[in-house]
This record gives structure tokens, sequence and C-alpha cells, in this order.
């Protein structure tokens, strides 16, 4: 399937291949702080994303008034994240971070209406000491992966969490039988896109004004024969690389 045969929503938001309805970014950046009102659900809210890096432990700082944790003055080991199966009791810390990270966040019924495609999505979540600090999506269709999203408490970021989650998500997606990965970035976002080159995906095509808050363009991105063996060492490699 090319990347421009890819279903885009209909009027009720969904596709046979259930493209989500919300044009967004697979990989989020931080949202600047409210000026009014939001619509979002009001959940408690902390500081900045993650990504990955690390050497001795250092302790986690003690839990901020609203009771979440602040960042932290060290690098994260892989022994200190867990990444598994997002469940509903986890989705009020992921509306949390969705609100901090995103101009247009899903819904709880959005987020819970993914939950229930389990032959055809994969959710998960990084937790450190129990907290939720980053989840990522990911939707199957035939034999192609499609990233839907990627998103880290801007209080975690530099700590390879977004790298921890795409390595989970394409080794998902190996496993269910897809042959390529695909995504969406913005054409301004040069960080993600250094990431995404690291896992093999290389531009494929243009989405003009795909993020309607913005009118920004997405640039389409394909990870091609992630079947193959040299998929997997590649994956190898990035997983070792890692602290």
């Amino acid at each position: 399937m090319s990347w421009s045969s890819w279903p885009m929503p209909g009027p009720s938001g969904r596709s046979s291949c259930n493209r989500l309805s919300c044009s967004r970014c697979t990989c989020a950046s931080p949202m600047p702080p409210s000026t009014g009102s939001s619509t979002a659900i009001r959940l408690h809210r902390s500081s900045r994303p993650a990504v990955d890096r690390d050497q001795p432990r250092v302790a986690i700082r003690a839990p901020s008034q609203d009771g979440h944790f602040g960042p932290r003055e060290g690098p994260l080991r892989g022994s200190e994240v867990d990444i598994s199966a997002m469940r509903r009791r986890h989705l009020r810390s992921v509306l949390r971070i969705e609100a901090l990270v995103y101009p247009r966040p899903w819904s709880l019924g959005l987020f819970v209406s993914e939950l229930t495609l389990r032959s055809s999505r994969c959710y998960c979540v990084a937790r450190v000491e129990g907290e939720v600090v980053a989840y990522s999506g990911l939707m199957l269709c035939d034999e192609d992966a499609h990233v839907t999203t990627i998103a880290v408490d801007p209080a975690w970021q530099r700590h390879s969490l977004g790298t921890r989650l795409l390595l989970h998500l394409a080794r998902e997606a190996c496993q269910r039988g897809a042959r390529h990965l695909t995504l969406e970035v913005r054409v301004g976002n040069q960080g993600a896109q250094a990431l995404y080159h690291r896992f093999g995906f290389v531009p494929a095509g243009i989405r003009k004004n795909y993020y309607s808050e913005t009118n920004e363009d997405a640039l389409v991105m394909w990870a091609s024969d992630i079947d193959y063996p040299e998929y997997g060492a590649r994956l190898d490699q990035l997983e070792a690389s890692l602290p």
C-alpha cells in the first residue's frame, strides 16, 4: 500500500483501516502555557516530556504538590523504565500528558475506543517508579503498521523514552507480521525526523496543511522491509546504544 493510499477519515472520523480522525504529529512537542480557558479535561499538570541517557542512578525527586513526580537530575537506565500495554487505569495520566503536548488532544472516549481494537492496535505506556511518563500507539492495516502517537511528559524529556517506545512499537509490528512502518511528522520538527531516520524511516511524501490548527504540512515517512533480518539487527543496535 503506497503512502498516498492510506485511508483518510470520513465524516465519522473513521475508515475501514480506522485512520484516526485527529491529524497529529506522531512525536509531540510541549504546548505553551495556556492563556485562557480550555475545553480539555482539567487534570494535574507537570512541566516537560522525555527521551534517553544514563550513568549512576540519581534518585527521582519527591512528588510535587499535585502528586506527580517532577524532573530528575540524572539520566534513566533501561532497568528504571517499565514499558507495558496501556490499560484504562492509565488513561488519567495519559490524558494529562496529552493535554500538555498536543494542541488538539484526544478525548477519553477516543482512547477507550482505540484500546478496544486489540487485533489492529498496540498502545503502551512507559512508567518510572509506577508513574506514567510517556506513551505510544500503533495501528496495523494489512502489511503496514502506522505509528499513531508518541508522547512524553515534558518533565521527562532527554531520557530516550521516545526511542524506547519506538523500539517497542517496531518490534511489536514485526511480531504481528507487518512489513512496513509509516508515520507523519511536522515538516519543521527536525529533532523527531532525526530520530526516525535512525530507525530507517525515509521521506515518502507531503500532506499539505495536514495540521489544521497551524496549517503546517506533514512529512510522510516510511521504513520498509522491517520483516528482514537486517532491520532486526538495526533495532538491536539501537537498543544496545541506550543506557
